[in-house]
């Protein structure tokens, strides 16, 4: 692929904790190339690192040192008030728990990153029910949380997570908490995205989820232990 579809370019990244006198070093060192259309698992056990590597990549957290250049911009050393203006614009986040507001309509879930991108209200109105028919969802706009199906909760925050049509998808266990129908179902709806032109970037420790994607990318003790094309 050309430099130019670079999408993320991690070097040298780690991420220490200050845990009393001591310092955990939670990534040593870790080199990554993702191009845009890239459909990529990221696995790893548990204190592999991979949800701390997810937040550097979330732009939710910055390394203690290395670089991450995301969209050719160079996002590990900006303040929090840049990062949250990259998170906004760039990255959709799509996580196991939903995170949706529980008083709020399912347009109006859909609709809120584009009140932070100072979208006016007849735009935001429009576009979050263009994602919402996108994910299947078009009769339930007006449906809060707790009046969905935990299927139609994940649609939602995914639609949510397309609404500013970001450079990368990134879901963190986006079937934990689903039974096995219903994660297939939001595993199609994935591969929906992707092929339609979008990065994806999923974080799970299930084989047969990962196995959607077309590279996966393990973890292991805070490094990159392999990384095979799957497809």
């Amino acid at each position: 692929m050309a430099t130019n579809d670079l999408l993320i370019d991690v070097q040298k990244i780690t991420r220490d904790f200050p845990l009393g006198q001591e310092t955990i070093k939670v990534l040593k060192g870790i080199d990554l190339k993702i191009y845009k259309g890239e459909y990529v698992a990221l696995m790893g056990p548990s204190g592999s690192g991979k949800s701390t590597f997810m937040n550097l990549l979330g732009c939710l957290d910055t390394p203690t040192s290395g670089e991450y250049y995301l969209n050719g911009k160079d996002v590990s050393n900006m303040t929090d008030d840049e990062l949250a203006e990259i998170r906004n614009k760039e990255i959709g986040f799509v996580f196991q728990t939903f995170n949706l507001l529980p008083r709020t309509t399912a347009l109006d879930n859909v609709a809120l990153p584009m009140i932070y991108a100072g979208k006016n209200k007849e735009e935001r109105r429009q576009r979050a029910e263009e994602v919402l028919q996108e994910v299947g969802l078009g009769d339930r706009m007006d449906h809060h949380p707790n009046q969905l199906s935990g299927g139609q909760r994940q649609r939602v925050a995914v639609a949510r997570a397309l609404v500013n049509k970001p450079s990368i998808i990134l879901a963190d266990e986006p079937t934990g908490n689903l039974d096995s129908k219903t994660s297939v179902e939001i595993m199609n709806l994935f591969n929906t995205i992707h092929s339609q032109g979008n990065t994806v970037i999923l974080v799970t420790h299930e084989e047969d989820i990962a196995e959607n994607a077309h590279r996966i990318i393990r973890l292991r003790d805070g490094l990159i232990e392999s990384d095979t094309k799957i497809k």
